[in-house]
């Protein structure tokens, strides 16, 4: 699958700025979010903010040239820290961070999928252009999908850095 980068129009001076918004409870996510992190870092030029979705503002949002968000899968859908991060920032977002590029990870019981799309469905609504299909880890998490989390961050940030997002 092709994934055809959308600059945002207002965002053309800002820094290379990665947004990453996890939450996690039982710790699944947070690892995942740490090795998306140590990836990111990987690749000078980039600042990585790691937030809180319970924290996040939409200036946060505004002044991000990417965002990567984690979420467990909760009774088929994303957990209620990442909902409520969504109905923080929709209203104030949903113009000027139209094009803005996303990347999902979800850590599943299930098949991932549900968490996925409810968070799509928002997305959509914000305009938000998707760079990597979501990271899915299921039933815990291996050494092999921790280092897929590393390579996604890596590779966003190597983005940012060719001024791709």
């Amino acid at each position: 699958m092709l994934i055809i980068p959308v600059k945002r129009k207002y965002m053309d001076d800002a820094l290379n700025k990665l947004l990453i918004v996890y939450h996690s409870k039982s710790g699944t996510v947070k690892k995942m979010a740490d090795a998306i992190v140590m990836g990111a870092k990987a690749i000078p030029g980039t600042t990585v903010e790691l937030v809180d979705p319970l924290k996040v503002t939409p200036e946060t949002v505004k002044t991000c040239r990417a965002i990567i968000i984690g979420t467990p899968e909760n009774f088929g859908y994303m957990s209620g820290p990442i909902k409520y991060f969504f109905e923080e920032i929709y209203y104030e977002c949903i113009e000027c961070t139209r094009g803005l590029s996303y990347a999902l990870f979800v850590a599943a019981d299930n098949d991932g999928s549900g968490a996925v799309s409810s968070m799509k469905k928002i997305i959509t609504g914000l305009g938000w252009n998707n760079i990597a299909e979501p990271m899915i880890c299921k039933n815990g998490v291996t050494s092999q999908e921790i280092e897929s989390c590393r390579e996604l961050g890596m590779t966003i940030s190597a983005g940012l850095d060719l001024g791709l997002y």
